[in-house]
C-alpha cells in the first residue's frame, strides 16, 4: 500500500466484478451488514429526538469546519498547556517521518496500536516496518487482518469479509509467528477465538513502551482526545505505555465538551448499535502519576484542506466514521470493501478518497461511480452527509474537468479519459433543454419511430442494457398529450 492506495488495484468496476463472483465473500457480507443495520435501526428508534441530534451534529461539524483554523490553534494551545507536544504534518510522508522519529527517540523497536483509520490512510505500519519497528494491531478485527496478511474491508469491522472458520485457521497458522501461539485444538467458537486473541495480546500490552492511537474526537477547549471502543484493547494501549503518540486528521476536532455530548449519543448507535460504547477513553496531556509520561499529537492534513476548499465536497469532512452508510449500501454489500482500493470503503470512501487523493488515478476516477445513487447512505448518516450529491458533483468534475484545489493551489483539471461519449451526450442534452423547439421535434420523432427502436444499446452502452430493459418511448410526447387533453381549457374555450 502506498499512502492510502492499495498498490496494483484496478478500477472499481473490474475489482467489483471479480468480488461479486466470490460467493463466500458475498455470504459473509450479506449476513454481517444485515445484522448490523437491523440492530442499528432498533437502537436509533429508541431516541425520539434522533432527527434533532442528527441536525445538531451536522451544524456542529459545519461550524467547526468554517472556523477550523481558530479551533486548531486553540487545540494546540490546550494540548501544550496540558504537557503534550503537537506536531503538524502536511501529508502522509511527513506524518510517517514524524512518528518514526518519535519512536526511535525512545529507543524502542516495537509499538502497540489502537485501531486507527488515519494511520492506515498514511501507511504508517509499512513506514515503521521499513525503519525496523514492529507495529502490533490490538483491535481484534485489525489483528485478524494483520495476521492474515490481508487488508481491511470495512471501517468498523475490518475483517467483515472473514468467517469464523477462516479466523480460526489464521490464528492457528500465524499467531506463533507474531508472538504467543494459539492454544492447541482451537475451535471457531467466538469465546475461544476471543480468548486466544486476549492471551496473544496481553504479553504485548505488558511489554510495550510505546503506544500509537488515533482519536474519534479532539476537544479544542481542553485539548482532550477521545477514543470509543468495544473491546478494551484501546484502554490498554492508551494507559500502559510510557509514550503515547496519537495520529489524527485535522477534521476530528469539536469546539467544546458540550458538543462532544451529541456525538457520544449518535456514534455508538450508528456504528455498533449500542446506547454507549463499553469503553470511552479520554486523555488530556500528561500527569505525573497516571498514564503515559510523554504524549505527542500528530495532526495530519493529507488532502483535508483541499477538500475543505470545495463547497460541495467539504461535507465529507463531517464524517465520524460510524460506517452506517456501508451497512445499507447495496453496492458495498455485493462488492465488499477491497474493491474500493482504499482504507475508506463504501459510500463515504467513494466521496472521501477521490478528494483526499485526487482523481488522477484510475481507481479514484472510478470511485464516484461506485453507487446506484439510491440515497440510503444519506438517510442513515448521523451527520447528514448528502453522499449522493457529492457523488454527482465528483462525477461532473471527472467528466467535465474544471477548477479544483490540489496541494493548496487552485488548478484546472482536465476531463478524464474515457468519458468523451458521456460528455458529448450531456452537452447535446443541455443544448436540447435550452431549445424548446428542437426538444419538441425530437420527442415527436422518437415517438413516431418507437417500433424501430432497438431493445439493447450498441457499443459501450451494451454493458448497461445487458442487465436492464431499455425504457419504452411513449406513444406520444407529454407536451402533445397535454395539449390534446387540456388545450381547450387553457385557451378558455
Amino acid at each position: 500500500m502506498s499512502g492510502s492506495t492499495f498498490v496494483g488495484m484496478p478500477a472499481f468496476p473490474k475489482a467489483a466484478h471479480e468480488a461479486v463472483g466470490n460467493t463466500t465473500l458475498r455470504a459473509n457480507l450479506r449476513h454481517a451488514t444485515h445484522t448490523i443495520r437491523d440492530k442499528r435501526a432498533k437502537a436509533v428508534a429508541e431516541l425520539d429526538d434522533w432527527a434533532l441530534l442528527r441536525e445538531a451534529g451536522k451544524q456542529i461539524k459545519d461550524h467547526t469546519l468554517r472556523h477550523l483554523d481558530t479551533y486548531l490553534v486553540q487545540l494546540e494551545e490546550s494540548v501544550t498547556a496540558a504537557g503534550g507536544v503537537v506536531h503538524w504534518a502536511t501529508d502522509a510522508d511527513e506524518a510517517n517521518r514524524i512518528v518514526t522519529r518519535l519512536v526511535k527517540e525512545t529507543g524502542e523497536s516495537e509499538v502497540v496500536k489502537v485501531k486507527s483509520m488515519a494511520t492506515q490512510e498514511i501507511g504508517l505500519n509499512e513506514a515503521l516496518e521499513e525503519a525496523g519497528i514492529a507495529a502490533y494491531e490490538t483491535d481484534l478485527a485489525e489483528l485478524i487482518v494483520q495476521l492474515g496478511h490481508d487488508r481491511p474491508s470495512h471501517i468498523l469491522v475490518p475483517a467483515i469479509h472473514r468467517n469464523r472458520g477462516e479466523i480460526r485457521d489464521i490464528f492457528a497458522k500465524e499467531m506463533g509467528q507474531w508472538g504467543r501461539p494459539a492454544p492447541e485444538g482451537l475451535t471457531d467458537t467466538p469465546a475461544e477465538l476471543a480468548e486466544a486473541a486476549r492471551l496473544h495480546l496481553r504479553e504485548k500490552f505488558l511489554r510495550a513502551k510505546v503506544g500509537i492511537s488515533g482519536a474519534n474526537f479532539m476537544v479544542a477547549e481542553t485539548g482532550t482526545l477521545v477514543v470509543v471502543e468495544s473491546e478494551g484493547n484501546g484502554r490498554m494501549c492508551l494507559t500502559l505505555p510510557e509514550t503515547l503518540i496519537s495520529v489524527v486528521g485535522i477534521e476530528k476536532i469539536v469546539p467544546t465538551w458540550r458538543d462532544l455530548e451529541v456525538f457520544l449519543q449518535t456514534l455508538p448507535r450508528s456504528s455498533t448499535a449500542e446506547r454507549m460504547n463499553p469503553y470511552t477513553s479520554t486523555w488530556t496531556g500528561t500527569t505525573d502519576t497516571d498514564g503515559p509520561q510523554n504524549f505527542h499529537l500528530v495532526l495530519i492534513d493529507n488532502g483535508r484542506t483541499d477538500t475543505l476548499a470545495d463547497e460541495v465536497g467539504r461535507q465529507a469532512l463531517r464524517c465520524i466514521r460510524c460506517s452506517a452508510c456501508l451497512n445499507v449500501c447495496p453496492v458495498y454489500e455485493r462488492a465488499g470493501g477491497h474493491a474500493y482500493g482504499s482504507v475508506y470503503p463504501g459510500p463515504i470512501g467513494a466521496i472521501l478518497s477521490p478528494q483526499l487523493r485526487g482523481t488522477a488515478s484510475e481507481i479514484d476516477a472510478s470511485l464516484p461511480y461506485a453507487s446506484s445513487l439510491c440515497g440510503a447512505c444519506y438517510e442513515v448518516c448521523p451527520v447528514a452527509i448528502d453522499i449522493p450529491e457529492v457523488l454527482v458533483h465528483l462525477r461532473e468534475r471527472i467528466v467535465q474537468g474544471g477548477p479544483a484545489t490540489r496541494h493548496g493551489n487552485r488548478v484546472v483539471l482536465k476531463p478524464a479519459k474515457g468519458h468523451a461519449a458521456e460528455r458529448a451526450a450531456m452537452r447535446a442534452a443541455g443544448w436540447a433543454f435550452t431549445h424548446p423547439g428542437a426538444l419538441r421535434a425530437g420527442q415527436r420523432v422518437a415517438s413516431r419511430t418507437r417500433r424501430f427502436h432497438p431493445r439493447t444499446l450498441p457499443g459501450p452502452g451494451r454493458a448497461w442494457s445487458a442487465t436492464r430493459d431499455l425504457p419504452q418511448v411513449p406513444a406520444e410526447p407529454f407536451r402533445d398529450w397535454w395539449q390534446r387533453t387540456h388545450g381547450d381549457k387553457e385557451s378558455g374555450k
